[in-house]
């Protein structure tokens, strides 16, 4: 009886040695990984500064709240999954194609940091949203979250889609349910987003100074912002939840008349994209100048 007591103990030891080692194990891993995250979060910022990109909106989320992993992606450059606080970037963006630090934002394309910027859009977006009932965030950024609902309700619950997207013509409206009308949202104002960090990287390219201190250069990324709007341009989708409609279709892409309105633009263009007043002004005044503008209808969101 006594031999058999003793030889449990020594199994129960031997059992708490192992959870013990174990624990020490993953901590540092877990650790190493956020640290890790951290430190690339930190690169990103640094990178941006340096090409003059935008990275206010950046340095408002904790530099850990991304978790980054690389992985061989077919179809996009960077990939964000909410909730999760995950980004994907695939592996070419990876320092020497390692998987393991990203490169250097300077040696990337246009192209590339116009994806990257769509997906970290959505990990700002994800930030304010992780944040928003606890009444933890700063005014700016509270504001911007519920400026982003009551456009939810406004603009992203009724709206009109093309069933078949090369035919932007013909038009259908759908009544969105929240999931859909949000990520109708995040999408629109996504696409924005990309398109001007790509515009900006290409003027100033061209232009070799600063887009914000040259009217010059400010006045063309003007003019592109009014064509784009009138050719409707930004406008993003959502994934149907009916299981019937997504037997036929994964994506419902918004039409044109749903497009990015101008006062969710101006908003973008300010706390986001961090442009002068001179720069807002002007692209609002060429806009009410153009055609087929979508200046968004006026609405009240009934308190809860």
């Amino acid at each position: 009886m006594r031999g058999s007591l003793i030889q449990r103990s020594c199994m129960v030891l031997v059992g708490l040695s192992l959870l013990c080692a174990a624990a020490a194990i993953s901590s540092p891993a877990a650790g190493q990984s956020a640290s890790g995250s951290a430190r690339m979060w930190e690169q990103l910022i640094s990178g941006a500064a340096t090409l003059r990109l935008p990275t206010g909106f950046l340095k408002a989320m904790p530099p850990d709240f991304v978790q980054f992993e690389f992985d061989d992606l077919r179809t996009y450059a960077a990939e964000y999954h909410p909730g999760e606080h995950r980004m994907v970037l695939n592996r070419t963006l990876s320092f020497h194609a390692a998987g393991r630090d990203v490169r250097p934002l300077t040696t990337m394309t246009s192209k590339e940091l116009e994806v990257l910027y769509h997906e970290l859009f959505h990990a700002y977006i994800d930030y304010l949203e992780s944040k928003e009932s606890g009444g933890v965030l700063p005014g700016p950024e509270q504001g911007l979250i519920a400026f982003a609902r009551e456009m939810q309700v406004c603009r992203y619950r009724e709206v009109l889609i093309t069933p078949v997207i090369q035919r932007s013509h013909e038009t259908e409206v759908r009544y969105l349910s929240d999931p859909e009308a949000w990520e109708a949202l995040n999408e629109t104002w996504a696409v924005f987003v990309g398109w001007a960090i790509w515009n900006q990287l290409e003027i100033e390219k061209k232009g070799r100074r600063s887009m914000n201190d040259t009217a010059q250069l400010s006045g063309e990324w003007v003019s592109r912002f009014r064509r784009a709007i009138e050719a409707g341009e930004f406008r993003g989708y959502y994934a149907p939840q009916d299981p019937d409609e997504r037997r036929v279709t994964q994506k419902r892409f918004l039409a044109p008349g749903s497009q990015l309105s101008l006062e969710e633009s101006q908003r973008l263009m300010k706390q986001v994209l961090g442009l002068p007043e001179k720069i807002i002004e002007a692209a609002a005044k060429a806009v009410g100048q153009g055609k087929n503008i979508s200046v968004g209808r006026p609405c009240q969101v009934e308190p809860s």
